[in-house]
């Protein structure tokens, strides 16, 4: 935001495009629209987890409508994630990402909550001694190798990155130099619910966590009919937490696909007809490819060692290495350094390494 403000743009691609010319622009765009549908893929897999249940490694876990009313068409992944996207395209088809500051409350509400119903499910299971010894070290045997331990930094890289909403909020604040304190204080909350759930999950749930850990929800732990509410009560928290973030992630995702095709039109949000066409588009690739690929592991892995990485880190960096309007102090210029090195050589392995499990795995 520091180098937007001092030159005459307002989006990260414009930003880029100063620094780098209209192939720094378009590397930013497409690198946004990668991450922004993967995780709008990532979104509806984890409301199909809930709702409609999964089979990760052929192990069934049933979703919250499948335990209710039983296992038909009607409470099928597909029925229910094409009923989902429908119902929260009003949402989605807003034009400034300021008309969702209630839903967004409401949102980092059931996330809050969800948080606190895993701690006093932990914290019970662990006076009751049903709990998992959490490792304090990565246990390395011939099943994973030191390497292994850099695929986590594609999920953590995924989960901190909303580098590409940073401008359309930005601009939109009655004092833009807010976004400086919005931002930190996203950081804290984000890291603080990190790592609650993984701490609380891992107590629960040891070993057998799933990707989507909403998955392994479908037990009840505790044998109870409140352990078996509590369990529900989880997965709906955070399902309607996710339906409420999703048409977040439509904004930038349609500005930028508009941007890159279409450059030379009015604005985006001033044609109904483009702009009600391309967020269907959007909305129903999402939805097919959450059928298609129902697992959240595997665009956690490519997004984060790639676009995300690049948004995140590497386009950054690279900001304050060409110091366009020369603003850069050596500090900047430093830590830009060892961002970059960072974020290369962690996705190098990273993505080195998966394609060994994956060809190791089958030969």
């Amino acid at each position: 935001m520091r180098f937007t403000h001092s030159g005459g743009t307002t989006t990260y691609s414009g930003v880029m495009r100063e620094a780098f010319g209209p192939a720094g622009a378009l590397a930013v765009q497409i690198c946004v629209m990668i991450t922004n549908i993967g995780c709008l893929i990532m979104y509806l897999i984890i409301i199909g987890d809930v709702l409609s249940g999964n089979s990760p490694g052929g192990e069934v876990h049933l979703g919250i409508l499948q335990q209710w009313l039983g296992i038909y068409w009607w409470t099928s992944r597909e029925s229910t994630l094409l009923v989902i996207v429908i119902l929260t395209l009003p949402l989605v088809l807003y034009r400034r990402v300021e008309s969702l500051r209630f839903s967004s409350a409401i949102s980092t509400l059931l996330t809050v909550a969800f948080v606190g119903i895993c701690s006093g499910m932990a914290i019970t299971a662990l006076i009751a001694g049903k709990t998992n010894p959490p490792r304090f070290l990565p246990q390395l045997d011939h099943h994973t190798f030191f390497f292994d331990l850099f695929t986590a930094v594609p999920v953590i890289v995924t989960a901190f990155t909303f580098h590409f909403n940073v401008h359309p909020i930005g601009f939109e604040l009655a004092k833009p130099s807010d976004m400086s304190v919005a931002v930190r204080v996203a950081l804290v909350l984000c890291g603080a619910i990190y790592f609650s759930i993984g701490l609380f999950g891992y107590l629960l749930f040891g070993d057998s966590t799933l990707s989507d850990i909403l998955i392994n929800f479908d037990q009840n732990t505790s044998g109870s009919t409140a352990g078996s509410l509590l369990n529900t009560l989880v997965r709906l928290s955070y399902a309607s937490h996710i339906i409420l973030v999703f048409p977040i992630s439509n904004f930038s995702l349609r500005a930028n696909v508009d941007e890159l095709f279409v450059p030379q039109k009015p604005a985006l949000a001033t044609d109904n007809k483009r702009f009600v066409i391309l967020t269907l588009v959007l909305t129903f690739y999402s939805y097919l490819m959450a059928i298609a690929l129902p697992d959240i592991w595997y665009f956690f892995q490519f997004m984060g060692s790639t676009s995300a990485v690049c948004l995140a880190f590497i386009f950054p960096g690279s900001l304050a290495l060409r110091d366009a309007h020369g603003i850069s102090t050596r500090r900047d210029k430093i830590t830009a350094l060892i961002m970059i090195i960072l974020a290369v050589v962690t996705s190098a392995i990273a993505i080195s390494t998966n394609i060994y499990n994956i060809f190791g795995s089958k030969s």
